[in-house]
């Protein structure tokens, strides 16, 4: 406690530059991240396919996911210098405190005087301040989904469903903002200077109770869960869990196919109670076999506490982040370096802070990713144990296929943004060997492409 209001007195010094301190280290990740693109984009102009893939993958299917690779990467050129230069003109044109000030006056002006104390006057900040930045943002993702999504076939939304999900997303955002942001700086006023210890025991609080609220509550309000239906794939799914003593409770499809072509598979739950969900694509596109061999994979990461560890992780992260943000909350100096003199706003507070920690989050996020691939081949390792080798590495080659992901990647390119190795690598570590053309073009319908999601395997 002593050395965290020790290292608050030495950071805040009178007309220390902060503002030239942040700008420079947003300028410096973007040009380090654009430098990291043009080294991936240079993959993606090369002209055969790696040699683990040259008996599975045709010049066709290759062609198109180097298409739709340097696809994404010139959006993500235009995507992030927009970013960019919406930041550095936030910053410039003294946003925050500017926003800040007006909703204090809409407060002030219509609403009562116990709604204008820094509470309400937070929450209103704030929802304006992402309705702006929302519409800000609403030309990329229309691109993004309408058009370079639908060019390569994989967006299956319409303009309805699109503009609908967003409405609700916005009304998730007050019906579940308006309370944690309340409690959050409700916690930072009433506690003193050890307010991270509490505000850590309320963020560990609400991640348990979205993991309990959010099947039950959230996802039905975008996707439909239903019964996996009686059948081979029912039977072998409840075989793997019994198994590995896997808690299974229920085994639900998902009807991902109402977005999109995205396709994934993934459990969630309490310790003791555990649900298990398979897109419906998955399944459309997959032998039975397939896909029990990718939930192979993910209950891996169950079976060797994986996602214990990345919970625990996780918690000792979070828990260093509102320490740390104790040195900074009370840091005249750098609120009066983004335009705050008078009044020094607990979230604004949190936002510079945030921006001050870039670097530190570069860091973590270059760790945390080579974590997760050591953690993804691991799990491949688990699921050829159990029998599966040849199984996953089919299902890993025809979803690398059907979504036209990238077949190589630059090694530093992939080290600082992939969660998961690159195909070769994990077909390499599967110890695979063609026997047959499992992705020849004519076999896997490439005209109806299964993209999947982030997460996936």
């Amino acid at each position: 406690m002593d050395l965290l209001q020790s290292l608050a007195r030495f950071l805040d010094r009178p007309l220390f530059p902060w503002k030239r301190l942040i700008v420079g280290f947003s300028v410096g990740q973007y040009l380090f991240e654009g430098f990291l693109s043009l080294r991936q984009y240079q993959i993606l102009k090369e002209k055969k396919p790696p040699k683990v893939l040259e008996s599975e993958v045709s010049q066709e299917v290759f062609d198109k996911s180097q298409a739709y690779g340097r696809a994404k990467a010139k959006f993500g050129f235009v995507s992030s210098l927009y970013g960019q230069a919406q930041n550095l003109g936030f910053i410039y044109y003294d946003v925050l405190p500017k926003l800040w000030a007006l909703t204090g006056i809409w407060l002030a002006r219509y609403a009562p005087a116990q709604y204008t104390a820094e509470i309400p006057h937070t929450l209103l900040f704030f929802f304006t301040f992402n309705v702006i930045t929302t519409m800000l943002n609403l030309p990329t993702s229309y691109y993004s989904t309408f058009v370079l999504e639908e060019n390569f076939g994989f967006n299956k939304q319409t303009l309805k469903l699109w503009v609908t999900d967003m409405i609700k997303g916005q009304a998730l955002m007050v019906v579940f903002g308006v309370p944690l942001l309340s409690a959050f700086l409700a916690i930072v006023q009433k506690t003193g200077n050890g307010f991270f210890y509490y505000l850590w025991l309320f963020g560990v609080g609400v991640q348990v109770f979205m993991i309990t609220i959010y099947p039950i509550a959230i996802l039905p309000l975008f996707n439909k869960l239903s019964p996996l239906e009686e059948g081979p794939l029912k039977i072998g799914v409840e075989g793997l869990a019994k198994r590995l003593e896997f808690p299974l409770k229920e085994l639900y499809v998902i009807d991902g196919s109402k977005r999109s072509a995205h396709s994934n598979a993934y459990f969630y739950g309490l310790p003791w109670k555990k649900h298990i969900v398979i897109y419906d694509t998955l399944i459309e596109k997959s032998e039975t076999e397939e896909v029990v061999a990718v939930l192979s994979h993910e209950l891996g990461h169950w079976s060797l506490s994986h996602t214990t560890k990345l919970f625990g992780i996780s918690q000792f992260h979070m828990f260093y982040l509102f320490a740390l943000f104790s040195v900074f909350i009370n840091n005249r100096s750098l609120y009066e370096s983004f335009g705050f003199h008078r009044e020094f706003p607990i979230i604004i507070g949190f936002i510079l802070f945030s921006d001050a920690l870039a670097p530190m989050d570069t860091v973590v996020k270059l760790l945390m990713n080579i974590l997760s691939r050591k953690y993804e081949f691991q799990a491949d390792e688990f699921a050829v144990k159990l029998g599966y080798s040849k199984e996953l590495a089919k299902s890993l080659i025809k979803l690398q296929i059907q979504n036209l992901s990238t077949m190589n990647a630059d090694w530093l390119y992939a080290s600082y943004h992939f969660s998961h190795p690159i195909l070769p690598e994990r077909l390499g570590a599967l110890g695979w060997v063609s026997d047959e053309k499992t992705s020849d073009a004519r076999k896997m319908d490439a005209e109806q492409p299964l993209k999947a999601a982030d997460r996936e395997l």
